[in-house]
């Protein structure tokens, strides 16, 4: 069976924003949970579906790519299919995590939550011009993330001081206590109130990172830009995310692009399109025309008898292909100007001419007076 869009699953807008995604999620995990509903498939059916939607959407980098490309995605460039977002593995592995996100605690007990934490994901919003899309650039963008303290290299001590275990939760990091719900009277695991997960007390505090372990810096870094690149498109720097805790790997950094209207053209895919002036003589007689591209202009033979609107293609003038070789085309369209605020003369010229015409030069005229006396007749 197909999958249900990810914005319905939810019950939310595209346009929706974090908080709205977050509460609608938790409105139904709550609701789906199979600990709620014991032996209930249909139930248990939905709180996977509701799950994956929720991991998809709630990343940056994963919900760029949902919103371009759907179920699908994209197979290389910026990341790959959705497909490790739908298996749960065996049994209700991993429920726990989200159980306590919900209630505030875990069904479980016992384990240990201060070990190595990743760091999140940042995201970068990066607007570009559509040459620079076309044929790659190097952009120059100002970071600003966490990195670890200098002084106590991320112990959140100073430096010299002791680390002591915490004495609520005995270095665990978690407590247990029992909470009444709807449901019942249920026993949680949750992170340590004293040390908040920590599992550590700092008495003498770090005085240049006051305790975090890290501290908030703005750097300069290059970032290149693959020619061919589209709007909405994602690229992902690993390791140049969020600062991971108690060793944990850091994060990646995700930057979103954003690619600007262009004033002459419009990209579709790896096509570009450009509507062309040309003067009614030349339409008529045919000419040779200089027509722009991103690089220069080059020079097109237009057919004696060009109609207005009529498309014509240069091959190879359009977008580079992001992946492999070749370029998409450029498709202009001829725009007939009829000339406005003609003198005296001109006139008379064209009614000179217009007296000499016959009905087979105007096709469409003769087929639609045709078709005109057909109708009468």
């Amino acid at each position: 069976m197909a999958k249900r869009d990810y914005y319905e699953v939810l019950g939310v807008d595209k346009s929706a924003d974090d908080a709205a995604i977050k509460k609608a999620y938790r409105t139904l995990a709550k609701k789906y949970h199979p600990d709620v509903n014991p032996g209930d498939k249909d139930a248990e059916e939905k709180f996977k579906e509701v799950n994956e939607a929720y991991q998809v959407l709630s990343n940056p980098q994963k919900r760029a790519q949902y919103d371009q490309f759907g179920h699908d995605g994209p197979q290389g460039f910026g990341g790959g299919a959705y497909s490790d977002f739908s298996g749960f593995g065996g049994g209700f592995g991993g429920f726990d995590d989200i159980f306590s996100t919900i209630f505030g605690g875990g069904m479980g007990g016992g384990a240990r939550r201060n070990g190595p934490v990743p760091g999140d994901d940042l995201r970068y919003d990066l607007s570009i011009t559509l040459d620079e899309a076309a044929f790659g650039c190097e952009k120059e963008i100002n970071l600003v993330r966490d990195e670890e303290c200098p002084d106590c290299h991320g112990t959140g001590a100073k430096p010299g001081s002791k680390v002591e275990k915490c004495p609520t939760c005995g270095g665990t990091g978690q407590e247990r206590v029992t909470q009444n719900t709807p449901f019942g009277r249920i026993q949680n695991v949750r992170t340590c109130s004293r040390c908040h997960g920590s599992g550590q007390i700092i008495s003498e505090p770090c005085v240049k990172c006051h305790g975090r372990g890290k501290i908030r810096v703005s750097k300069r870094k290059t970032v290149k830009v693959p020619a061919g690149i589209s709007d909405g498109q994602v690229l992902t720097i690993r390791g140049q995310g969020g600062l991971g805790e108690r060793g944990g790997e850091p994060g990646d950094l995700l930057i979103v692009v954003s690619v600007k209207r262009h004033k002459l053209f419009q990209r579709e895919g790896d096509n570009l399109h450009i509507e062309l002036p040309i003067t009614f003589t030349q339409a008529a007689l045919g000419a040779e025309i200089d027509v722009p591209t991103l690089r220069k202009p080059v020079k097109y033979r237009f057919p004696e008898g060009t109609q207005p609107g009529q498309v014509f293609c240069i091959r190879g003038e359009g977008v580079p292909h992001l992946r492999g070789s070749g370029k998409g085309d450029l498709y202009v369209t001829a725009v007939v100007e009829i000339p406005k605020k003609l003198t005296e003369k001109q006139k008379e010229l064209l009614r000179q001419f217009d007296g000499t015409a016959s009905g087979n030069q105007y096709e469409k005229k003769k087929s639609f007076f045709d078709r005109v006396k057909d109708a009468f007749s």
